[in-house]
């Protein structure tokens, strides 16, 4: 199963999070049987969805949100990524602005953990919903986020991952859940992570490993756990859990037609508020 043109070992990248680590595992550890050998390197999606841009990597999770800005040489997966229910980013305050009237955040600094994400993209669509409110956004480290707005260098910030898990130890609620509003307007997965390749690899083999590697992973969950625990940047085995429960899920292993509508929705409307070109990238 060598997806390589030149036998060479595949350049894999993608974050430290858990719910990563627990799919590519068994693949990068040697355990899959016929997959194609991999040498990787941990990144946050912020760097995976500027280096794929330019090139970099064989195989790479990036943001569906940088799927537009990336060219023919590369291909859509359908497997590996994350979709989901009941996962999405968190508009989070620590006073001042009333769930009850989120409209209130016109005029307000926001920190955004990027511009390029599927958490800006829903934010803004958000705001549409809203009557679009003008903000005054600014990317700043999606660690830093949550004591930014607790020190009041921020009004609200928009957060993702474990922060929904941790904001409350910040003395911060929520203004929104986005993923609760994206569902109930759309009825639709959020689409939040994508697996991409370049396009001159065997693909399918690539799928065929990823799926082969999150089956394992399913099946031997005990086989990953310090490997997981490693490079969770000091997360509890509890938080570790809950993030890999919320974010390894079906669509995980196969991106399905529901997967494929709630990806050309996000991003439709994304390219209607001017936020990003439009799709050119084949969602498989």
């Amino acid at each position: 199963m060598d997806a390589s043109k030149t036998g060479a070992p595949l350049h894999l990248a993608h974050s430290p999070c858990p719910n990563d680590t627990f799919i590519y595992h068994a693949w990068t550890s040697g355990l899959i049987d016929g997959a194609p050998a991999t040498r990787l390197t941990f990144a946050d999606i912020d760097v995976t969805n500027t280096a794929c841009a330019r090139g970099e990597f064989d195989v790479a999770k990036v943001s569906y949100a940088a799927l537009p800005y990336l060219g023919d040489e590369w291909r859509l997966l359908p497997a590996g990524g994350a979709l989901g229910r009941g996962c999405g980013p968190l508009v989070l305050t620590a006073d001042g602005i009333s769930a009850d009237d989120p409209a209130g955040l016109a005029g307000k600094r926001v920190a955004v953990p990027s511009d390029r994400s599927t958490a800006f993209m829903l934010f803004n669509l958000w705001l549409r919903d809203l009557g679009s409110p003008e903000v005054a956004w600014e990317v700043v480290p999606f660690d830093q986020i949550m004591p930014a707005v607790r020190d009041g260098r921020f009004d609200a910030g928009l957060v993702i991952h474990e922060a929904r898990f941790t904001y409350g130890e910040y003395g911060l609620r929520s203004l929104v859940d986005l993923g609760e509003w994206w569902e109930g307007s759309t009825g639709c997965p959020i689409p939040l992570g994508a697996i991409v390749a370049k396009s001159h690899l065997d693909t399918d083999a690539v799928t065929a490993a990823i799926r082969a590697s999150l089956d394992y992973a399913w099946a031997h969950p005990e086989a990953s756990r310090a490997y997981v625990a490693e490079h969770a940047q000091e997360m509890s085995d509890d938080v570790c859990r809950m993030h890999i429960d919320l974010y390894v899920n079906e669509f995980s292993r196969d991106l399905g037609a529901e997967g494929r509508s709630a990806v050309e929705r996000l991003l439709g409307g994304a390219a209607e508020l001017g936020l990003v070109p439009k799709l050119t990238i084949a969602v498989p």
